[in-house]
């Protein structure tokens, strides 16, 4: 009899006949069973050297780099962005005075959804979840006085991912910044849209088309810029288990770097760009194995199925972000707790970024003192409790490392489905990971309602309700203001050269020419974001969803 048997036997079982365990779930959230102890035994016929390895060393299961946060530290990348461009360039200047290493953009639904400030369909929206912008002016105000050759921006927009570095670029140009000295992410996946978060123009194929056209001109003109952000957090924050987003999430990265050796692109010269953005939850252990295993699948895939030789190829460096999905209305203070917590996992897990949420998000978009208590969360984790001294300082542990291996099979399985179906455009047709994600977020709130999974101040622990905490609220005047200074704008502009412009973006969607050149000098031209999006809805035209149940 093993050892591990041999004490459940003589020592638990008798103990637990005595005095029962708790009535909960043993199960990590994506209902991986959790025994009661880790040995050894749990980890024989693997070897070190093929589950592990070394830090910067293939498979990167401890880290993508040799000294990981003993040469750096994480990027702190607090999102911001609300009202008007003017207001979330002062809200970039406070934070990166408070500390903040990189900036991180929101931007408002008209823009997410390829409308300009005065259009119809943005009404009651401009500004309200993020900041308005619609043309190059904004762009321009937007990034004032922000040296876009020292400070990398990650910009969270995806349809009008195109028109936003198209812009930026031209705002680095205006600053006399050289593009091989432009830093940043795009988030750009358009394949988590139609899986979680529902913001599209057109159909998959030419959605994806133009993100190839961007990894295609960034690896060429703008080394430095990573020209999409493989996003699991959208898949989650949707309702998805950890186990369900690292498979979608990698099915969405074997898709994109199918798409651009199709286009002809060398492997290792785009993919070194490739980044990606993981959520991190409550379940504390369950996500640090995710990002491990994230990264040792996503470097298999890279190194047998598409031959890349470069270990900067198959690394898989990531954002993270805490849960907004976790977060509760109720007692919004707890929400500071959860993201320390969330924060925590991210680190011990290996992320190059993070952003933590601000306790008033269930409210309204962040006020200043919640988010520098959000980001103060984070510089205490890096200078006050040691825990990036060491690298990857729970390795080795029995349960995690048992636990990284049942999300890497989990997760494989979910890939090896998709790979059946033809890839992840032809799984999204047939509406299979939105199904998937639909079941399990019914079922987590199946668990909330019964009272299965504890929310803290929710389902347990209720107190009446308290003060209204401050919020932060944007002055109707604001969408008056953007619109009319978006007319004036579009007013102003030679409207044959705009009209020229649109023109050669549309013969080049329809041509195959890549739309990235075009793009510069239409908004140079000062062609609109809006504009711009209608070409891509005539051209390719609108995407419908399809009805799963």
């Amino acid at each position: 009899m093993s050892g591990k048997r041999e004490w459940e036997d003589r020592t638990y079982k008798p103990f637990v006949a005595k005095t029962p365990e708790r009535p909960v779930r043993f199960e990590s959230l994506s209902g991986i069973p959790v025994e009661p102890l880790y040995t050894p035994e749990d980890l024989e016929g693997t070897t070190y050297a093929d589950r592990l390895g070394h830090p910067g060393e293939y498979p990167f299961t401890r880290g993508v780099y040799p000294t990981m946060y003993r040469g750096r530290l994480w990027t702190m990348r607090m999102f911001a962005g609300f009202g008007r461009p003017e207001d979330t360039n002062a809200r970039f200047k406070y934070l990166l005075a408070q500390g903040q290493t990189g900036l991180s953009t929101a931007f408002d639904m008209p823009a997410l959804m390829g409308y300009d400030a005065d259009h119809p369909r943005a009404r009651g929206e401009v500004g309200k979840e993020g900041v308005s912008v619609s043309t190059l002016a904004d762009f321009e105000r937007l990034f004032a006085d922000i040296p876009l050759g020292e400070v990398t921006t990650s910009m969270t927009i995806n349809c009008t991912a195109s028109v936003a570095l198209a812009m930026y670029l031209a705002v680095a140009e205006k600053q006399g910044v050289a593009w091989d000295r432009v830093g940043g992410t795009m988030q750009n996946d358009m394949l988590k849209e139609f899986i979680a978060q529902k913001e599209w123009i057109c159909p998959p194929e030419p959605a994806v088309r133009i993100v190839t056209d961007m990894i295609e001109f960034t690896a060429r003109h703008v080394p430095r810029f990573n020209p999409v952000s493989i996003s699991g957090y959208h898949i989650r924050e949707a309702g998805s288990t950890a186990v369900q987003e690292l498979a979608f999430t990698l099915a969405d990265g074997l898709a994109y770097v199918e798409a651009a050796l199709a286009r002809g692109l060398d492997v290792d010269g785009f993919a070194p760009r490739l980044s990606f953005f993981f959520d991190i939850h409550n379940d504390f252990f369950e996500e640090i194995a995710k990002l491990r295993a994230a990264r040792r699948l996503w470097a298999r895939f890279m190194k047998e199925r598409f031959g890349a030789t470069k270990p900067e190829s198959m690394r898989l460096r990531t954002h993270t972000q805490t849960a907004g999905a976790s977060a509760t209305a109720q007692q919004p203070l707890n929400n500071i707790a959860r993201v320390a917590i969330q924060a925590l996992a991210a680190v011990l897990g290996g992320a190059q970024s993070l952003h933590t949420n601000s306790y008033d998000e269930t409210w309204a978009l962040p006020t200043e003192d919640a988010v520098t208590v959000a980001l103060r969360t984070q510089q205490i984790l890096a200078e006050e409790t040691n825990v990036a001294l060491t690298i990857d300082p729970l390795g080795g542990s029995y349960f995690l490392e048992t636990l990284t291996d049942r999300m890497e099979a989990a997760a494989l399985e979910y890939i090896r489905k998709i790979d059946g179906m033809g890839g992840m455009i032809r799984a999204i047709d047939a509406g299979y990971p939105q199904k998937e994600i639909a079941d399990a977020a019914y079922r987590y709130q199946l668990m909330d309602d019964r009272r299965e999974k504890v929310v803290v101040g929710v389902n347990k622990y209720v107190m009446p309700e308290g003060r209204p905490i401050n919020y932060l609220r944007i002055d109707e005047a604001v969408e008056l203001e953007q619109i009319e200074k978006v007319g004036r704008f579009k007013a102003a502009r030679d409207t044959a050269k705009v009209e020229r412009r649109l023109t050669q973006l549309g013969d080049a969607c329809r041509n195959g020419q890549n739309v990235m050149p075009v793009l510069i000098d239409a908004v140079k031209d000062y062609a609109s974001l809006g504009e711009i999006s209608d070409v891509y809805r005539q051209v390719f035209g609108l995407y419908r969803e399809p009805i799963i149940f």
